[in-house]
């Protein structure tokens, strides 16, 4: 540590917003340049590789081979497959002095599928997985959490390549159980939970997140132990409601009732329910409009817009995140008031469903463009609503849906709560956070189709190539693992992932100290074990260098100092201060051998 380049803080960084980003810099693995960028120290990089041996172990056990590609990549491949546009402000793009438009890739399925287009051509050749980890690049607006949500991240990415699904299927499930590896000996924890494609396309998706609070994603969970993101939560279809006794549907003067509080208010007052009870929030259909951001397609040459109005329960927020998977990969915002101003049948705090999808598409509506409509999956058909009747001040009451009014279509569009009724049936879902740090693709044909990646079958016919795609986000996992592995004095990495096995310690000014901790860390060298050798002399006392062993984290720390002088004995303990012993000089190498092979 002498000669290390290292320095570590006292304080935490004043920007740093979680544990992990914190300690990182604290201890010295990493430096911050820029909001989601950040340099790797030596102490940083020791760690990364062990987590990236890992991973390279267990992607050899399924015969997976590692290739590497640009980090600065051309656009046409990308244009080919639409996600130029589709990722929108997400992507770095630039233009080289010859006006050619490039990117930093935030992923590399182009880039895969056009390699194995460019060297294989039978069927022969498959099955066929390839990987890399690579530098990734996304400009994330609001960068967080250290290296959780960065900028510029380090990713291992696996493409696996086959002649038909049922290959798909095998490949799919040997990097979903190699991932369970990998997670397992790296001692994160993690759930597998069902997810959507999003932009990447394809079928079965599941991603692997690390349950932690700072997350960023809400995964729910059933009683049967399955799990689902929530933006790939389905609602179970909720029964038909009788409407045959409903009264028919009335408009009211709803004065000053934009809001759902004064809607209720004034109802209460002057149009209490027959059965006695208040109205609520949950009789009342709000309905909002969207704009959903098209990229240009082939009928239209550029980005469009469409606007979309969405009906929900009244007692339900909605969630704009699961709304968006819905129009994957399309990008959605509210409407602005220039998407307001096109629609003037909408009027603001009053837009019901009867001048919006099919009842607007009515002959003699009078309204030109109708905006499509679609209802949240929680409401049932047959269902009576307090809504608005599209005039300023006025409302509808007992609107049924499938008596009443229509609508084009069906969209999970509100937060899921706890209670709600889980997808198989066997309970009420729980909630929790969590970092997605893995997740799994079942692509198909999506850019075999775009980029003509085609093989000749058995019967000499050109057929496209089944894909997948399987992703880890190393660095992120770095960043987890210390969320778990950590106390209030610093890091505490399992001995896997540790940039030492054992860290020593010499203490005190008497030379006597310093030469047997020379000799043991030689002895230890010998037999193949890591060290990190506290050796600095002068004014760095005792007191501060067992601080920063609790705050570098390494799993055995020895201290040798005064008592080898005194007594003949070297202090071993665990990095949390627990098992602590003396031994003997002469048999401290053998026994820190002994305590290293015992470390999980």
């Amino acid at each position: 540590m002498s000669t290390l380049f290292l320095r570590t803080l006292r304080d935490n960084p004043a920007d740093a917003d979680v544990d992990s980003a914190k300690l990182l810099t604290r201890a010295g693995y990493i430096r911050k340049i820029a909001p989601g960028l950040y340099s790797w120290l030596p102490l940083g990089l020791k760690v990364l590789n062990r987590i990236e041996s890992v991973i390279r172990e267990e992607m050899a056990s399924i015969g997976a081979q590692e290739v590497h590609f640009p980090e600065m990549v051309p656009r046409a491949p990308y244009e080919a497959t639409h996600r130029w546009e589709e990722y929108g402000e997400n992507i770095f793009r630039f233009k080289d002095r010859h006006g050619q438009d490039y990117l930093l890739a935030p992923t590399h399925e182009e880039m895969f599928t056009l390699m194995v287009k460019d060297m294989y051509s039978s069927y022969k050749d498959l099955p066929v997985t390839l990987y890399q980890i690579q530098n990734k690049y996304r400009d994330e607006f609001r960068p967080r959490a250290g290296l959780i949500r960065g900028r510029q991240f380090i990713m291992k990415d696996a493409y696996s390549f086959t002649i038909d699904k049922e290959g798909l299927v095998k490949c799919y499930d040997e990097e979903r159980a190699a991932y369970r590896r990998v997670f397992d000996r790296l001692g994160v924890k993690y759930e597998i939970v069902h997810a959507i494609s999003g932009p990447m396309g394809g079928s079965e998706s599941e991603e692997f997140l690390a349950p932690l609070a700072i997350g960023e994603d809400t995964f729910a969970k059933s009683p049967s132990g399955k799990a689902w993101n929530v933006e790939a939560l389905s609602t179970t279809t909720p029964d038909p409601v009788d409407f045959a006794n409903t009264p028919a549907a009335t408009v009211r003067p709803t004065p000053d009732a934009e809001k759902l509080s004064g809607m209720i208010k004034t109802a209460n007052e002057k149009y209490p329910r027959e059965d006695g009870r208040s109205w609520q929030e949950s009789d009342i259909l709000k309905n909002f409009v969207i704009a959903v951001k098209h990229p240009e397609d082939d009928d239209h040459k550029e980005p469009w817009r469409e606007i979309v109005a969405i009906g929900v329960p009244g007692d339900r927020q909605v969630d704009m995140k699961r709304l968006e998977a819905n129009f994957a990969p399309c990008e959605i915002e509210e409407a602005t008031d220039e998407d307001l101003k096109k629609h003037p049948e909408l009027v603001p705090g009053y837009i019901g469903p009867m001048v919006l999808g099919p009842q607007a598409r009515r002959e003699g509506s009078g309204i030109a463009e109708p905006v499509k409509y679609l209802l949240d999956a929680h409401i049932a058909r047959g269902s009576a609503w307090f809504t608005g009747a599209d005039k300023d001040g006025e409302d509808y009451y007992d609107l049924v849906w499938g008596r009443d009014f229509e609508a084009d279509g069906i969209v999970e569009a509100v937060q899921v709560r706890d209670g709600d009724m889980s997808p198989d049936g066997s309970g009420p879902l729980s909630f929790e956070r969590g970092v997605e740090i893995g997740q799994v693709f079942q692509l198909g044909l999506k850019y075999s189709n775009a980029l003509g990646l085609n093989v000749l079958d058995q019967n000499g016919k050109s057929v496209p190539v089944w894909m997948g795609c399987y992703g880890i986000g190393v660095s992120r996992v770095m960043a987890c693992i210390a969320e778990f592995h950590h106390d209030e004095r610093g890091l505490a990495w399992p001995v896997v992932v540790a940039p030492a096995q054992v860290h020593v310690v010499a203490t005190g000014k008497d030379p006597k100290a310093f030469d047997a901790a020379d000799k043991l860390v030689d002895e230890l060298h010998d037999a193949g074990i890591d060290v990190l050798y506290d050796d600095r002399t002068g004014k760095v006392s005792p007191g501060v260098k067992f601080k920063d062993a609790e705050l570098i984290g390494v799993p055995l720390v020895v201290v040798v100092g005064r008592d080898t002088v005194n007594n003949g004995t070297i202090e071993i303990r665990d990095r949390d201060g627990s098992n602590d012993e003396a031994v003997p000089v002469e048999q401290a190498a053998a026994r820190i051998r002994e305590r290293v092979a015992a470390l999980k």
